[in-house]
């Protein structure tokens, strides 16, 4: 399904119900909005079907970010964290979702927090998914280097600098590292790739820097992060909760898993988003601050 967010068309999918009978009345279930990663090479469709799951407790929104996907794509040159953060709250007003729960994972978490920081009074919770706040080239590398080799830490380097030489048998020493398990061929083959807005995001991720926004949330959050995670490692998300303001981030690492810990770790991971998720008394409250 697409639906037209500030002139722009946007797709989106959803899993379960929004309205639950309860004795003779119906009964709201909050709803959880995944944000996936990028940028311009992934869509939502890596979240399936795992995540369907959380049907159990919630009505899940699959959204495909502007520029990637099935939804618009526009100028790469002009996209930022910050508009998508805004199309988020405006898809959410289109589709007349109150207090929703946003997932954002990797590339999606900033688009989450620039979301939460600029709609302060609009999320009931925030979960924050194996992403930064600020990418530090240089750290990242050099866990690389201490996971693998100087090799693959320049390979690491040069993929993000934007290198095109890079190719994509030295990319896929890289990408295996990113856990145990990752989007192979088969999954990676159902996302049509915004090879300009993977450029451009990529030159995005070495400049910006969201820590300051996560002063302006007020809602709960749950930063979520695995232990072995080599791309957005477990000092990231540390630094995530010291920028939050008191009391309302909750840190969960999640030993022995990587990037996407809900497949290395399955009943550990959704042990923890589930008992967030049921934990915010949903309808959400006026946010503190």
């Amino acid at each position: 399904m697409r639906v037209d967010v500030n002139g722009t068309k946007l797709w989106f999918d959803i899993d379960g119900t929004g309205l639950e009978p309860d004795g003779d009345e119906m009964r709201p279930r909050p709803t959880v909005v995944l944000l996936h990663g990028g940028p311009g090479g992934f869509d939502h469709s890596y979240f399936k079907p795992d995540f369907s799951r959380l049907a159990r407790i919630a009505q899940v929104v699959y959204l495909d970010l502007p520029g990637h996907g099935r939804s618009d794509w526009g100028p790469a040159e002009q996209w930022t964290f910050e508009e998508a953060g805004d199309d988020v709250r405006a898809f959410c007003d289109v589709l007349d979702i109150v207090d929703p729960i946003v997932l954002g994972h990797s590339f999606g978490g900033p688009v989450a927090i620039a979301y939460a920081a600029r709609h302060p009074d609009h999320p009931a919770a925030l979960i924050l998914q194996s992403t930064m706040a600020l990418f530090d080239l240089d750290r990242v590398v050099e866990g690389f280097r201490q996971m693998a080799d100087d090799e693959v830490a320049d390979i690491v380097r040069r993929s993000y600098l934007g290198d095109d030489t890079v190719t994509p048998e030295e990319w896929d020493r890289c990408w295996q590292l990113f856990g145990g398990w990752v989007p192979g061929a088969v999954e990676k083959a159902r996302i049509p790739r915004n090879q300009e807005l993977n450029v451009a995001g990529g030159e995005l991720m070495l400049r910006f820097d969201l820590r300051p926004a996560l002063g302006q949330v007020r809602c709960p959050t749950l930063i979520s992060v695995g232990g072995l995670d080599p791309i957005t490692p477990t000092w990231a998300a540390e630094e995530m909760v010291a920028h939050l303001p008191d009391e309302i981030g909750r840190l969960d690492v999640v030993d022995g898993a990587g990037h996407f810990p809900w497949r290395d770790s399955p009943a550990r991971y959704w042990s923890s988003i589930e008992g967030f998720i049921t934990s915010i008394g949903w309808p959400a409250g006026p946010k503190e601050g």
